[in-house]
């Protein structure tokens, strides 16, 4: 395998915006994450496994850009609780990898462990995401995020606002 520097520096560009993105999530900072956002992005949860047509089939989160937006604002307004009181969150993210690169989008695939701490207990989910990132003005934002828990065929009981 054949890597350049123009390949490790996208890998480290990538990396440090899944990091980002991490972080706004874990410090409950939810307009800079929602700012990550292409005009088009989609945020899917899937249920029941890793495949299927979220537009057939029941899904945890199946958000387009205006329903990730709709979101964030009713959070706000401090009548739609995401959850009371938040639950602290740290993520690890691990294998970052970059998949695919047809020089408009990126295709990256990383996994994600996520220690939740809430007043039921302690939770720890597991996923692999895959991105679908895409540069807007020299920057990367997010055209697509996809998070695979690894026990989404199981009830989940409760979740934080963003996984």
């Amino acid at each position: 395998m054949n890597i350049n520097v123009e390949d490790l520096l996208l890998h480290h560009e990538v990396s440090q915006f899944i990091y980002r993105e991490a972080r706004h999530q874990d410090n409950h900072e939810y307009d800079a994450w929602e700012a990550l956002w292409t005009d088009d992005g989609v945020y899917w949860i899937p249920a029941n496994g890793e495949t299927g047509d979220p537009e057939q089939e029941m899904s945890i989160i199946y958000d387009n850009r205006s329903r990730i937006a709709l979101r964030v604002r009713q959070f706000h307004t401090g009548k739609r609780y995401s959850q009371s009181p938040r639950s602290p969150l740290r993520r690890v993210i691990s294998n970052v990898e970059v998949l695919e690169n047809d020089g408009t989008d990126l295709v990256v695939t990383a996994n994600a462990i996520v220690f939740e701490a809430h007043a039921r207990g302690d939770t720890l989910w597991g996923s692999r995401n895959e991105y679908r990132l895409r540069r807007e003005d020299g920057v990367l934002r997010m055209a697509g995020k996809k998070v695979v828990l690894t026990n989404n065929e199981r009830a989940l009981y409760s979740m934080a606002f963003l996984i």
